[in-house]
């Protein structure tokens, strides 16, 4: 890929994709997520048996690169459907197992990506939550499914409310990621379980991943959630606060919000 913000490679049949734009916190633009699918349909193509999501730099991703946003102007939710549910779903459906390393912020559509893998090993100082509520936008790409499942409604809503944010050990005591380990550790952790996976059953591991997604989906599966996200994104997109919220975050002050 020419002027790469993802680098793939495949090592004895475990692929690597590498989100790779470190000095913006890995901000996912839409030419990022091009190279995403790019990556991710040349594991199936090279029919990987097992996958690693990684990022460069001192956070996974901090969400979608809003600088170009036009609060106001744009819906919300059709930027989901457009761009980033087709991403998560694709992550959700792959033929392989599917296994993320965070560090740092892990937030908005980046959380999305983590939460469509099999498995999240996450650093100590890795980041999870909504920060939504200081762009008055809605919480998207399937987290409200993970959440709920994973957290429960209360804790998810107090999540959604005030903003706060839950590091890698509080996600892996509270069963939102498979497990912590300290920072240093993260990189080889990841890499010797992918391997370890590939190497694997794997015939009999996607078996169990099929039921595994049978059962989670028998109440709202994530497309549900998705599409239900996206209507509700575009209705938010419509306020005030939205358009608020967003202009507040680019000219780096406090927003004001009004309730409108």
């Amino acid at each position: 890929m020419s002027n790469s913000l993802i680098r793939y490679q495949l090592d004895a049949h475990a692929a690597q994709i590498v989100l790779d734009r470190p000095s913006a916190l890995n901000a996912m633009t839409e030419e990022m997520v091009a190279q995403l699918h790019e990556a991710l349909d040349k594991a199936v193509s090279d029919k990987a048996r097992a996958l690693l999501i990684r990022a460069e730099g001192r956070g996974f991703c901090s969400g979608r690169d809003i600088t170009g946003a036009q609060p106001g102007v744009e819906d919300g939710g059709q930027v989901l459907l457009d761009t980033f549910n087709p991403l998560m779903r694709k992550v959700a459906s792959l033929p392989f197992p599917t296994i993320a390393a965070v560090q740092g912020a892990c937030l908005g559509t980046g959380l999305g990506l983590a939460l469509a893998c099999d498995v999240i090993i996450a650093a100590d100082n890795a980041k999870f939550g909504s920060p939504f509520a200081k762009i008055g936008a809605v919480f998207d790409s399937g987290g409200h499914k993970a959440f709920v499942e994973r957290l429960g409604p209360a804790v998810t809503l107090d999540l959604i409310y005030s903003g706060r944010f839950l590091s890698g050990a509080e996600a892996a005591a509270a069963g939102l990621v498979s497990r912590s380990v300290p920072a240093d550790e993260l990189l080889q952790t990841a890499q010797d379980y992918v391997a370890a996976v590939a190497n694997g059953p794997i015939r009999a591991f996607l078996e169990s991943k099929s039921l595994v997604h049978e059962v989670s989906d028998h109440a709202t599966s994530l497309d549900e959630i998705l599409a239900m996200e996206a209507a509700a994104q575009t209705r938010a997109s419509r306020t005030y606060d939205y358009t608020e919220g967003f202009v507040a975050f680019l000219e780096k002050r406090e927003p004001n919000f009004t309730g409108e």
